[in-house]
């Protein structure tokens, strides 16, 4: 999985969910579906957002995107080398996202259906 960074992805995302959103002042797009994928924004309360375009048949992304969310708080935000809006270079990290998609997918988190 290759994370990246795009700070002009936040507001751009910003701006479609609130102008396509019924409701006034809308903080953007949480889930935007399609009949060929899902896409999932979770934004945490210090404003950062972390998003997963997946199939439209997978289910626990929430929970999924929850999980990513503690291990970027543990391996990123807590490594004193780690800066903001720069690419995620930890080999922790990348070792605990892999490991959390696995036991994800063989939960049946990710499989057509569930």
């Amino acid at each position: 999985m290759k994370n990246a960074t795009d700070p002009d992805l936040d507001f751009r995302l910003f701006a479609i969910g609130s102008q396509l959103s019924p409701e006034q002042g809308s903080s953007g797009i949480e889930m935007l579906e399609t009949d060929t994928f899902k896409l999932h924004c979770y934004q945490t309360l210090t404003g950062i957002k972390f998003v997963v375009l997946a199939d439209p048949r997978q289910a626990g992304i929430d929970s999924l995107l929850r999980k990513i969310y503690e291990i970027y708080s543990d391996f990123a935000l807590k490594n004193p080398f780690y800066s903001l809006e720069m690419p995620i270079r930890c080999e922790l990290f990348d070792q605990n996202l892999k490991l959390a998609l696995e036991v994800a997918e063989k939960a049946g988190t990710f499989g057509p259906g569930s």
